[in-house]
């Protein structure tokens, strides 16, 4: 009897045991396909992000975190390799930018009739906020088109501070709203030696070329203001007189042959009658003398509308050391003569300093001394 119950008991025991390894081995089995079901998953993930042709667009990759001493920042170190490269392709080159247009004849910003008063009180930082877009030296170029020319703009200059106050308060908004191309240098005579006009231009021509290649240049008196934006500041076919009704003459052209005030010629035109006169010491009669050179070279002198063509004049009075030159008659006469020794190819001088300015560039030269005039008697 107590053999057939240590036989069951011990039947039991063994059934008990091979139910706890038939339990055991299921749990191990789940385990198994679990663990194998999400490493399969992994790898699927990355090779589908790493595939070149997967349509399936951006892709988020996973990390088994259950691996001993592992971070995400260890991730990211050792997984970096797996994500898409944003780095541009060799052969990738910028598109090209589309070319701007030809600035129009007439630009479509023009105004017209400008109303020019000089009472206002005028400081070159209200200038230079005024107009942002202009650059060192006093250059701009419009941002929209591209205009034909390139146009220095030639002052002769000296003591005229309040002036250049007022010519760029009031010429640079013209000259960007006309879409010049342009740059502005102001010609400081040094000294107090009797005043050069026409040297101090042709000085002007030489030193503008240094600092660009400009095709057309605007020679100005920095007390003339046009009155109209329309009096378009580029050249033209035949040398230009903008200049042609200034309020002190009653808005009228003075004399046929008068070319004073506001002129421009391009590069070709100025070589051809070798540039303006040097020998015009003091006030008056270069402005005729260069008249006379552009119609002995076969040109004429082109003009705008008279209504466009009006000018007013900062008063003041005629500076010291700028009299009348009492020779300007017997030169102006004798031009034929004069014009291919006297000019740009006889022209010299000294450069003292340039200095860049935001509105402005001033070169400051000195030009020599009038020669001795002759004894009378």
């Amino acid at each position: 009897m107590s053999r057939l119950m240590l036989g069951r008991t011990l039947e039991r025991i063994c059934k008990a045991v091979l139910l706890l390894c038939l339990v055991h081995f299921l749990i191990m089995m789940i385990l198994y396909f679990d663990v194998y079901s999400q490493r399969f998953d992994i790898f699927s993930r990355f090779n589908n992000g790493r595939g070149v042709n997967s349509s399936r667009g951006p892709h988020h990759y996973y990390y088994n975190f259950s691996r001993p001493n592992t971070t995400f920042a260890s991730y990211l170190a050792t997984a970096d390799h797996l994500l898409p490269s944003t780095k541009p392709e060799a052969n990738h080159t910028p598109p090209t930018p589309k070319p701007l247009p030809p600035c129009p004849e007439v630009p479509p910003g023009l105004v017209g009739r400008l109303l020019i008063e000089f009472s206002s009180q005028i400081t070159l930082e209200r200038v230079q906020r005024e107009n942002p877009n202009v650059t060192e030296g006093g250059k701009y170029t419009p941002p929209d088109c591209r205009p034909k020319q390139k146009v220095a703009i030639i002052i002769p200059f000296r003591h005229r501070d309040n002036h250049l106050k007022y010519w760029l308060h009031y010429l640079h908004p013209v000259l960007r709203r006309q879409k010049i191309d342009y740059g502005i240098y102001i010609i400081n005579q040094l000294g107090e030696d009797t005043f050069n006009r026409a040297k101090l231009l042709n000085v002007g021509y030489t030193e503008a070329l240094k600092d660009a290649e400009y095709n057309c240049f605007i020679f100005s008196d920095i007390d003339l203001i046009p009155m109209d934006d329309r009096n378009l500041y580029h050249c033209y076919d035949q040398p230009r007189h903008f200049a042609i009704a200034m309020d002190k003459f009653g808005f009228r052209l003075p004399y046929a042959g008068y070319f004073g005030g506001v002129s421009g010629l391009s590069k070709k035109q100025f070589l051809k009658i070798n540039g303006f006169p040097n020998e015009y010491w003091g006030w008056g009669g270069e402005d005729d003398d260069i008249y006379n050179r552009i119609t002995l070279n076969g040109m004429k002198v082109s003009r705008p509308d008279v209504r466009i063509g009006r000018y007013r004049m900062i008063k003041h009075e005629r500076d010291k050391h700028n009299e009348p030159n009492p020779q300007r008659f017997s030169k102006i006469q004798n031009t034929k003569n004069t014009m291919r020794k006297d000019g740009i190819s006889s022209l010299m001088y000294r450069v003292v300093s340039v200095k860049k300015y935001p509105l402005y560039t001033n070169i400051s030269v000195e030009i020599g001394k009038p020669p001795p005039r002759p004894l009378k008697g």
